[in-house]
């Protein structure tokens, strides 16, 4: 099941190689499915990793994209951009927030998110409240700050001392989360569902505890929603699942469908801190990125699409679910909400992924030995049909490959 190629016969690059990529490289895109440069056709429930949610080559995206680049791409904010302006009206009308700040990124989003947390409590006279509180399995982000609120060693270390600021606690475990707050507390942070964690979902009731200790605290609660927003859990934002409402959220990927775009979003209370001068950025909320925002919002805040989406969800799981009982010794566990699935393998997670490569399908590793499946959000019964279908031929490889090893060691 190895790749066509081997690292050590690939041609050098010039790019630093902090990536161990898969030997293929893709020239165009349609919907849910990606051609490789040899022609091969390739299943996309990747999706960039949840970034491209309506697919590859959405006409409308597609068609915002090329109006505003015949027009106008970057001023800067020294000047008022209207089409910023319209996408933060309609993230607002459709959220908790009162007030959103473009970026470029999910860890762009983070750190400004993290900013305003710590500024809302120095503006309120108490700059020794800057910790926050996360979690074990977390992933927010490459930065020095999202690395550290992270916690994750293998991304900390060689990266000198570990930003300060940041307390862990085991996710979903409410007692630790307690015994953690402080004089020198600002907030909680955590992701609704983690991603690159390994897709766990922790119970509605742990978010609605967390809420219930900020507020009891003075606390902020502040929700990472790189992957879960946009959309991807069949609301427009996971935390909408679990009946709670954030004080601050960051967002990204799926909202610019694609192009580079993300967000952070607070109440008027929340960022009451963050005024003029306390934050900036060259290129977030440029018109050429606006246009793409606007263009995903009118497709996922369109009448029943978020719906649909929980419902092709619900469809999937069940799928998958089947799929599961097919394959007992390759598959142990079906995880998620909505079109951000993952599965739990009992073979190493890269494993499958290269086995699912091979019948030209994409999957997206993640930690806990998780296989994430984060389709583009147009995807249906076609589509589903094919990825079990390809799934379930990638299970009997590595059935057959475990009987091989398994005669091999008896012989």
């Amino acid at each position: 099941m190895a790749d066509h190629m081997s690292s050590a016969t690939q041609p050098p690059s010039a790019i630093l190689p902090t990536y161990a990529r898969a030997d293929v490289s893709f020239a165009r895109g349609e919907g849910c499915w990606l051609e490789a440069t040899d022609g091969s056709r390739y299943l996309d429930f990747g999706a960039g990793i949840a970034v491209c949610c309506l697919g590859h080559g959405h006409p409308h995206l597609v068609n915002a994209l090329i109006d505003q680049g015949r027009k106008l791409w970057h001023v800067s904010n020294l000047f008022r951009i209207p089409e910023a302006e319209r996408l933060a009206q309609r993230i607002v009308d459709a959220s908790f927030a009162d007030y959103v700040f473009f970026t470029n990124s999910g860890a762009e989003s983070l750190e400004g998110a993290i900013k305003t947390a710590r500024k809302y409590h120095a503006a309120k006279g108490h700059p020794e409240r800057f910790r926050l509180i996360t979690f074990e399995g977390a992933f927010h982000g490459r930065t020095l700050a999202t690395i550290a609120a992270g916690g994750n060693p293998k991304y900390i270390e060689g990266f000198g001392p570990k930003a300060d600021g940041f307390d862990q606690a085991p996710f979903g475990d409410i007692e630790a989360v307690k015994a953690l707050i402080g004089p020198q507390t600002a907030g909680v942070l955590v992701e609704p569902i983690q991603g690159e964690g390994g897709i766990r979902v922790p119970p509605a009731s742990f978010l609605k505890a967390l809420r219930a200790l900020c507020d009891e605290h003075g606390l902020l609660l502040v929700l990472d929603e790189v992957q879960s927003g946009m959309g991807r859990t069949g609301k427009l934002f996971a935390h909408e699942l679990m009946g709670v409402m954030p004080d601050i959220l960051a967002t990204a990927k799926g909202i610019g469908g694609g192009f580079p775009l993300g967000a952070f979003m607070t109440t008027r209370e929340a960022g009451s801190g963050m005024v003029t001068g306390t934050h900036g950025t060259t290129y977030g909320g440029n018109p050429l990125a606006m246009a793409c925002g606007n263009a995903v919002l009118d497709v996922v805040l369109a009448p029943g699409f978020l719906e649909e989406v929980a419902h092709k969800g619900t469809l999937l799981k069940q799928r998958l679910a089947a799929l599961q009982d097919a394959h007992p010794k390759v598959i142990a566990e079906i995880r998620g909400e909505g079109m951000m699935l993952g599965l739990r393998t009992h073979t190493s997670n890269a494993e499958f992924a290269v086995a699912a490569r091979a019948q030209r399908m994409l999957v997206i590793p993640a930690g806990d030995n998780v296989v994430r499946l984060l389709p583009p959000l147009i995807a249906g019964d076609e589509e589903f049909a094919e990825a079990i279908d390809r799934l379930g031929r990638a299970c009997q490889q590595i059935e057959a490959d475990l009987a091989a090893k398994g005669n091999g060691s008896a012989s």
